[in-house]
């Protein structure tokens, strides 16, 4: 009801005089300055609000047999769905005609001659595309924070940059003009005389990238509130300078390194990126001495491009790198601006063994806006990026798997105690904030400890058990040493012999048994063969005793 009452009354025309002079009865009328149609109905044209008109169809003759061309146009009615094209006022009205007012559905008009009609169809497809327009600028303008007036500089020098380009464009053609700073903001003076204010209470975040691997030197502006630049709301501004033509034509073939032509250029592009990057420079050292003259704190940041690292932000690869307070892609369109202090987590997702690449997603403090999200990073800048996060105090995990975060997010802005370790009744366990996001991390872990623990009493055991091994095996070789020694002190003692006299007796023995040997073998007979056979295996056993006993008794002395 209240909707209702807010709804504005269409009028196209106060009085009936108030016509267009050129309305002939039987032909449809557009009036553009009027946004208004005038349709024949009983040969009096009835002016119908462009606002009303919901479609327009228009049918050519297929044969020659049906020559005339129709025009249907169709109405907004009470009885069917309006759809989202429908404007706000025109929503309004039906709903508040809807219960006792008689609504049109459809008009269809014919003619043999289709040159009127098909004239009234384009202009009024055009009509509404403007008027779709305006509303949409309109609404947006609407939600606008009104910005501060500029105060101009008169009685000193201006500080100003000449021969940028601004982005975004206006109108979708390429902006160029001067940017000067003022005592409140700075200006922005196209060649066509557009202008764009920005008061330096609205900037969140200046920020100064100088030309070093691209092709271009700017300085970029993050605003608290959007502005209006054309028709659309814009929150980023840039204005920049390109060192080289960026669709300059390198003809490769006919140069290499030793050209002197090719030396110069690249000497020349060295000396202008040099001089641009001072100019840019000096330019920002400026503006915050005039912002800082007149109450306003504004420093400009520049990247760090050795903490830079490749990613996908919206549709393309970029390199994207963090200043003091922001993660940034400047060079590329869209920009890719986050503001750190608006992060409150860090989840790295598809981080595999297997997987040369993983994504980034950042969360937002504020739990109903969506998150950001950098798709195809490279593994090899993880560690530094996960350093660096641990630099600026703000906490990560990493998961194998991607998360669905719009639910995700709907239940975490639901939940009161989400960052408590406890439920409702304060009893009941669970994972205080991000931790449920390492669940799976936890489990591997905890399992790796146990099994690291397992490994570890196994392994202790291993080696008591060698331990005890080799105390037995010592002692066994002690023993042994000590009953090998025993037996040889005996045998020694019950023979009363020394080294010389082992050795000659050895000798004799052997050659008593050898021909011994030589006897039986002269003898024959199998079982002679078979006793031989046994004396000469004790012979030569009590050889290997007379060499052990040698020595043994070398050992000893």
């Amino acid at each position: 009801g209240d909707e209702a009452e807010k709804a504005e009354e269409l009028q196209a025309y106060a009085k009936t005089r108030d016509y267009p002079d050129s309305v002939l009865p039987n032909q449809i009328k557009v009036d553009m300055p009027n946004k208004c149609v005038l349709l024949p109905i009983g040969g009096n044209p009835v002016p119908f609000h462009i606002s009303t008109i919901k479609a327009a169809v228009l049918t050519t003759p297929d044969s020659a047999m049906d020559a005339a061309t129709l025009l249907r146009i169709n109405f907004y009615t009470a009885s069917m769905s309006l759809g989202k094209e429908a404007s706000v006022n025109i929503t309004k009205l039906v709903q508040k005609y809807a219960p006792y007012a008689t609504f049109i559905r459809e008009l269809t008009f014919r003619s043999i001659d289709g040159h009127n009609l098909t004239q009234a169809y384009r202009m009024i497809l055009e009509m509404r595309k403007r008027f779709k327009q305006k509303e949409v600028q309109e609404q947006e303008e609407a939600t606008l924070v009104k910005q501060d007036k500029l105060v101009r500089t008169k009685n000193e020098r201006v500080p100003r940059l000449s021969d940028l380009t601004m982005r975004p464009v206006f109108a979708g053609r390429k902006t160029q003009g001067n940017l000067e700073a003022h005592q409140n903001g700075l200006r922005f003076i196209s060649n066509r005389g557009e202008t764009v204010e920005i008061i330096y209470s609205n900037i969140k975040h200046a920020i100064f990238q100088p030309c070093e691997s691209e092709i271009m030197v700017l300085i970029h502006f993050h605003l608290k509130n959007p502005i209006m630049i054309g028709k659309k709301k814009q929150r980023n501004l840039q204005v920049f300078t390109e060192v080289i033509d960026a669709s300059q034509a390198v003809d490769a073939g006919r140069r290499n390194m030793y050209d002197p032509e090719e030396m110069d250029d690249e000497q020349r592009e060295r000396q202008l990126r040099r001089k641009l990057n001072d100019a840019f420079k000096e330019f920002c050292r400026k503006v915050e001495i005039v912002a800082r003259k007149n109450g306003f704190s504004l420093e400009f940041d520049i990247p760090y491009r050795d903490l830079g690292f490749q990613g996908n932000p919206h549709k393309e690869m970029v390199y994207i790198m963090p200043t003091l307070n922001c993660l940034v892609n400047l060079t590329e369109t869209p920009f890719f601006v986050v503001d750190l202090n608006d992060v409150d987590h860090v989840h790295f997702e598809r981080v595999t063994f297997a997987s040369k690449a993983f994504d980034i997603v950042l969360v937002n403090k504020d739990f109903t806006k969506p998150v950001w999200k950098i798709d195809m990073v490279p593994n090899n800048d993880k560690d530094s990026i996960q350093d660096w996060l641990t630099d600026m105090e703000i906490s990560y995990t990493e998961g194998p798997m991607n998360l669905n975060w719009k639910s995700i997010m709907s239940t975490i802005a639901e939940d009161d105690r989400f960052y408590m370790n406890t439920e409702e009744d304060e009893v009941t366990e669970k994972e205080a904030g991000w931790s449920f996001l390492r669940l799976y991390g936890q489990d591997d872990d905890s399992d790796g400890q146990d099994s690291a623990e397992e490994d570890s009493d196994f392994d202790d055991r291993d080696d008591e058990s060698g331990e005890e091994s080799e105390e037995s095996e010592e002692e066994f070789d002690e023993e042994e040493s000590e009953e090998s020694d025993f037996d040889a002190d005996e045998e020694l003692e019950e023979q009363g012999m020394d080294w010389e006299d082992m050795e000659r007796q050895a000798i004799m023995d052997d050659k008593r048994k050898s021909r011994r040997g030589d006897d039986m073998d002269d003898g024959g007979g199998g079982g002679g063969g078979r006793n031989g056979k046994r004396k000469r295996t004790a012979s030569s056993n009590g050889g290997r005793r007379s060499s052990q006993q040698r020595g043994q008794q070398r050992r000893r002395r």
